[in-house]
């Protein structure tokens, strides 16, 4: 419900913008803007979902907890317009802070951290009006997931391991020209790296833990077109 609100509203204050921007225009100008070429750019947003923390042994969902965090990287990408319809290929690097911290014995703590991630995906769009494609998106995630146990919720991890996962992302998004070179961004993702595996000694008793990290992108970003 979130993301579909948050997609809406982004939506209508881009196509509010592109007819005030129209109207504005001179009479007889015609616009002939096209989506064809590549590009190169920079997001930011943020991010939130759950980890689900899995006994290895019996291979039942014990307990889940809450992830989020600021993330922000570069993507690049090419589109190949037809009529009204985009198909095009973007691939995205981003720097994160996506952590959870989960009580799970007295005071030992299991922290998980996605450290960076990207994604290679393909993009097929729809124009509903010259510069404004709406658009939906999926393909390949991957990324680096830390998880630590710690013995305070304050101290570093005393035992950690950390491994690059690969996973799928797949999304929708609205993209409106500011200018011929320029164009500015809105993008829901849903991101799933897979599950990561840890094993610790807790009073002298050997535990292995298994850990899916899943979460939600919401962010924007600024494209420069060549």
């Amino acid at each position: 419900m979130l993301k579909s609100t948050l997609i809406l509203l982004t939506s209508t204050v881009i196509s509010t913008t592109a007819f005030a921007a129209s109207s504005n225009a001179p009479e007889g100008v015609q616009d002939t803007f096209s989506w064809s070429g590549g590009y190169i750019g920079i997001n930011a947003g943020y991010a939130g979902g759950n980890v689900k923390l899995t006994d290895n042994e019996d291979g039942e969902e014990s307990q889940k907890f809450n992830s989020s965090g600021f993330i922000g990287g570069v993507q690049a990408g090419y589109n190949w317009q037809f009529n009204k319809a985009i198909i095009g290929l973007e691939t995205d690097f981003q720097a994160s802070g996506i952590k959870a911290d989960l009580n799970i014995f007295n005071d030992t703590h299991l922290k998980n951290k996605v450290q960076w991630f990207g994604t290679l995906r393909a993009r097929l769009g729809y124009l509903p009006t010259e510069r404004i494609m709406v658009y939906a998106t999926g393909g390949a995630a991957y990324g680096k997931v830390k998880t630590g146990v710690s013995y305070s919720e304050f101290s570093e991890e005393n035992v950690s391991a950390s491994k690059t996962k690969w996973g799928y992302a797949v999304g929708a998004g609205a993209e409106y020209a500011l200018s011929n070179n320029w164009t500015f961004k809105t993008e829901y993702l849903y991101t799933d790296l897979g599950k990561a595996k840890l094993s610790f000694i807790q009073d002298g008793e050997k535990i292995t833990l298994k850990n899916k990290s899943n979460f939600h992108t919401v962010r924007v970003g600024l494209n420069y077109k060549f």
